[in-house]
This record gives structure tokens, sequence and C-alpha cells, in this order.
């Protein structure tokens, strides 16, 4: 430990609130209190021993000052070589022997550390895990991260710094006090009169340059803006064809001698003050020395040159502890908003969870029953309304209709990513929030547009879904999934690398692998959501060509924009603005010249390969033959 204690405020002697700080300081009651000391509860044994270590460190750190008395008293001034020796080999055993109980007090503090933070991470982590899709599409990305890494590693910071450096602190100036005025009372109190004193240059030199410094980081980062905006490819074409050439230089100087000036007055604010501290950490000794000698000389000719240089060395010890002290309001602020951050999270209430009663039924058929379902991510905006539809098991229904009108909702209520408003989603006949989470989930695929593989291998892909297939396995998942002959002539075959998020492939090959990996979870029902979006017509055919056996065999719910997809499903369900507008075969859909009708016409039709000019689509949906007219009645 430094001389002086643990300080936090650094050379500057002083920390302060921002004015953010200060307008969001949370409540400190006896239940945040609780709840904080409740992580430290489980690690009582661990926290004694700390204690015990920093008193011990605490007391043998100021010993040697003390010792620094007999060193003159008894060695120096009566000239006595072995007392001499005595004294400076005890001072050395015992600074190193308070440095050991440092190093072993750190250790148990970081220990204590590092598993709190363990602890809450778990804790943040598995409390995340159960929160709904509805979390995570209306949180941001990056505060959900900092909430899990920085707000946590803070926690570490509170607990082997601000905790332990009030206990050291405290601990050192009671330490010093005493021993001050075990020594002489008198002298004490011209030493304790002059550190209040010493404090007040320290925190108003401390704040002006605090002041400065944010003064300077905002400038500084207008400069950053400036450059960052006109010396951009884009920024410096639009100030040259708009001839602001020399109004950007004049912006930039100005900000730039502002930041020159800041600058300097910050550089001289620190120089000033390191006169001022340096006069009054003079004027302390100095007092007890005039003092001292005073008494010395004319009252007590009992105190000795020993007993002066002992005081004036404790009154050095007293500066940092004071000043750190004197920061703790500060610190216990942070800290508390820090801990105010993360429970904030850890509040959060889990939507979607298991039923107390939760049903787990021995097998699954894969009926699934829409009955008048609502649903809102937002109160004020209904997404779906009053829908109703029966899938029956070894079925598919193809859901179509534009963007944004509720069809990836609608499949995403079957898992529980969310859940109903109003109404009920059943499956084999029981509503989906009555049973197991694991269960139903475990019985639902689903192959989404937007394709998500681990950065990983093409076997641990494959592995998440299925723990425990073997290499027949995977390779037959790969081949239903059209994707084998691929994977085959690669040079580590199964155990190729995808790179991060699957990078390393194309979106067909992702998707197919995507394919497989469903096929080898063997659910129930198969959920394929805009598979085949944004693909080129190749990829899109093999996808298809594994698709189609899959919605043969399996209950199967297809959202799609692609014609070919749509027409291998058994019903085909059209949703708007929320509602099912309508619902039936592609041919009977056409004839109702409705919204199915407007979707063809405008978005399907694209999907359609042309083969001399006809398309065979075409000639499958209106049964002609190349060249024949479409029959009136289609």
């Amino acid at each position: 430990m430094p001389p002086g204690g643990r300080g936090f405020g650094g050379p500057m002697g002083g920390q302060f609130l921002t004015e953010e700080e200060k307008a969001n300081q949370p409540k400190v009651t006896p239940e945040l209190l609780k709840r904080v000391f409740s992580y430290l509860k489980p690690y009582t044994k661990q926290l004694v021993l700390v204690f015990l270590c920093i008193i011990a460190s605490s007391f043998l750190t100021l010993l040697p000052t003390v010792l620094t008395g007999k060193i003159v008293d008894e060695g120096l001034l009566k000239k006595d070589l072995r007392s001499l020796i005595y004294y400076i080999v005890l001072s050395l055993i015992v600074t190193l022997v308070a440095s050991l109980i440092g190093v072993a007090e750190t250790y148990i503090n970081t220990w204590i550390a590092q598993h709190i933070t363990f602890d809450m991470r778990n804790q943040m982590y598995s409390h995340l895990q159960k929160m709904s899709q509805k979390f995570f599409t209306t949180n941001n990305q990056g505060d959900i991260i900092t909430r899990m890494t920085s707000d946590i590693d803070g926690v570490k910071s509170v607990i082997t710094n601000t905790f332990s450096s009030i206990l050291s602190n405290s601990i050192t100036l009671v330490i010093a006090l005493i021993a001050m005025f075990q020594k002489n009372w008198i002298l004490a109190l011209v030493g304790i009169v002059i550190v209040p004193i010493f404090t007040l240059p320290t925190r108003k030199a401390g704040k002006q340059r605090w002041k400065l410094t944010n003064e300077s980081q905002q400038v500084n980062d207008e400069v950053n803006g400036i450059l960052n905006e006109t010396l951009s490819v884009s920024g410096q074409l639009l100030v040259k064809l708009f001839g602001k050439e020399k109004y950007e230089y004049i912006r930039y100087e100005n900000a730039n001698r502002k930041m020159i000036g800041l600058n300097i007055k910050e550089s001289m604010a620190g120089r000033w003050f390191r006169v001022i501290i340096t006069t009054f950490t003079t004027v302390g000794p100095m007092l007890i020395y005039l003092a001292g000698g005073i008494l010395m000389m004319k009252y007590d000719s009992s105190i000795t040159i020993g007993d002066i240089t002992v005081l004036v060395a404790l009154l050095g010890r007293m500066y940092m502890p004071v000043n750190s002290l004197l920061n703790i309001q500060v610190e216990w602020i942070r800290s508390m908003a820090l801990f105010k951050r993360i429970f904030d999270y850890f509040d959060i209430p889990v939507d979607i969870k298991n039923a107390d009663d939760a049903i787990r039924p021995e097998k699954a058929v894969g009926d699934v029953v829409f009955e008048h379902v609502e649903f809102s991510y937002e109160e004020s905006k209904k997404i779906l309304k009053d829908i109703s539809f029966t899938l029956n098991a070894g079925k598919s229904i193809a859901i179509v209709g534009p963007s944004g009108s509720g069809k990836s909702t609608i499949v995403n209520l079957i898992p529980r990513l969310y859940d109903v408003d109003s109404g009920s989603v059943t499956f084999d006949g029981i509503d989906v929030r009555k049973l197991d989470l694991e269960f139903l989930r475990s019985h639902v695929g689903v192959v989404s547009q937007e394709t998500y593989l681990f950065n990983g291998t093409i076997r641990d892909n494959l592995l998440y879904a299925k723990p425990d297939a073997t290499e027949e396995d995977m390779i037959e998942a790969l081949k239903k999934a059209n994707i084998w002959d691929f994977v085959e002539k690669q040079e580590k075959g199964i155990d190729t690398e995808v790179g991060n998020r699957g990078l390393k492939l194309s979106g067909g090959e992702k998707q197919r692998i995507s394919i497989a990996r469903i096929i080898l979870k063997d659910p129930t029902i198969f959920i394929f959501d805009e598979a085949t979006s944004a693909l080129d017509s190749i990829s899109e055919k093999k996808i298809q060509d594994a698709i189609d056996p899959i919605i043969k065999s399996k209950t199967s719910i297809l959202i799609a924009h692609r014609l070919s997809t749509i027409l291998a499903a058994d019903e085909i369900l059209v949703v708007k603005d929320g509602t099912i507008a309508e619902r039936g075969s592609h041919k009977e859909l056409l004839s109702k010249e409705g919204v199915y009708r407007e979707l063809y016409e405008t978005q399907f039709s694209k999907a359609i390969i042309e083969s001399d000019g006809v398309s065979e689509l075409e000639q499958y949906i209106w049964g002609t033959q190349p060249g024949d007219e479409p029959h009136e009645e289609d």
C-alpha cells in the first residue's frame, strides 16, 4: 500500500460529478444497500481476512515512521551503532512484512471481486436468456452488452478499489491520529489543524482543472467532428461543390484556437496547484517543528527530536487519506449508480416463462390452431387483429402479404417468442402458454430469412440442433438439404470453418446448412420464414428442392413471396394490415381479384422463371401449353 493509504483522487486530489451524474444520482435506500451487500455475504470469511490484512498492513506501514524516532533518539543522538542498526533492520523487516500482507490482501480482495462478478455475470446472462424476443427488439444491443461487460466489470473496481480504499484510508487515518496523540497531544492538535486547510486548495484546484478538462474535451470533440465531416470522401465533395473551403477552414481554426487556449489553462492550473500544495505541505511540518521546538526548549524537556520527527512524518501520512476520504461521496454515488443500472436489468420481468403447472405431453402430433388472436408490440398499435386459422398435422399453409402486414409475427407466436394479447394459440389442443417451453420449442423448427450460423465449423452448427448426432445423421441431413455435394468438396468436409455469422459461405450455402440443422433437429412443425428471399435463382432452386420433400411429409408453415414456394402449400392465407384478408388455393385467390391478385401481379410474378418466353410455372398454374391462351374461367 502506498504511503498515506489508497487515494483515488489522483494528483489533483479531487473527483467531481458531471451534471448528468448529479441529475441522475440514485437514491440510496436501505433496500439498495442490502441488495448490494447480499453479493458480499457468501464471501464473509474472505472479507474478514481482507479486513484483518488491511488493519495489519496499515499498522505495519506506519510503524517504520514511528521507528524513525527511535533511529534518531536511540541511534543517532546517542551515537549507539547497535541500536541504529537494530531499528533500521527492524524497519526494513516491518516494511517487508507489510508489503507481503498487502500482497495477500490484494489477492484475497481480487479473488472476492472476481467471484462476485462471476456470480453477477452468470445471473445476468441467465436472466437475459429468459427475456422474450420483444426485449431484444426494443432494447439497444450495445446497451445490453454494456450491462454484461463494462457495468459488471465496474463492480470489480468498486470492490477492489472503492470499498477497500474507504476501509484502508479510514484505518490509516485512525492509526496515525492515535500514534500522534500518543507522542504529544499538543503537537498532534497543531498537525490536525493544518490538515483541513491543506484540503481547501486541493479541492478548489481540482475542481477548476476538472472544469477545464471537460471544456477541453468538448472542444476536442468539436474539432474531431469537423475533421470527420469535411475530410471524408462525401464531406470533402460537398465542401468543394458548394465552395466552402474557406468557411470550413475558419471554422476549424476557431475551434483549434479555443482548444489550444484551454489546454494551456489546464496545464497552468496544475502548475499553480503544485506551487500551492508544496507550500501547504511545508507549512504543516514547519508548524510542528516550531511548536515542538518551543515546547522542548521552554516547557517540556521530555519531548525529543525523534518525537518531533515522528509527528512530522505521521502528518505527511495523513494528507492523502484525508483527501481521499473527502472524495468518498463522489465514489459512493458512482458505485451506487453502477449497481442501480445492473439491478434495473435484473428487475425487468420475464414475460415468457413456464407456467407453474406446465404440461409436457408424451408425444407431439402437430395440430396448430389460432383462435381470435390479437397482438401488439406497443399498446397503441395493433399488429394482429382477430387472426383465426387451423393447421392440421401433416398439412402446410403459405402465409403471404405485403411487407409489415404481420406474417412473421404470426409464426413467432407458435414457439412463444411472444405471447398473444388476447385469444389463443394451441398446439395439439393445448394453449402454448400452458405447455413446457422446452417441449414446445423442441417441436418447432424455424428457418428464417436472416440465417445465423455460429462462428465454428459446419459440424459445430449441426450439432447445435442435436448434440448426440452421429456422422451418418449429419451427412443424411446435409443430403436432404441439398448441400452435401458442396460440403464433400471442401478440404475439411464437415469440419470446414464457416466464419463469423457464416460469412465464409454464400447466402444459399448458409441457408441450406440452416435447413440441414433443422432437419437434424427433426421438429414436429417446420416454419420457413422467407427462406429463399434475396437469393439468386440457382440457390433458390436448390433450396426449393430441399424444402419440397419436407412440405409434403411434415406439418409446415411457409412465409414467402416466391410463387414456387407458395404453390407447394395446401392452403394460402393472405394477410393485410394484421388481418386475414383472404384464404384459399392459388386459383381461387386469383379469381377474387383482391389482395392476392395484386400481390401476384406486383411481386410473385417476378419469381417466375422464363423458358422460351413462356413461364413454365404459368403453364402449370393455368394448365396451358406454350402458345395457348389461358382459360377464361381461370
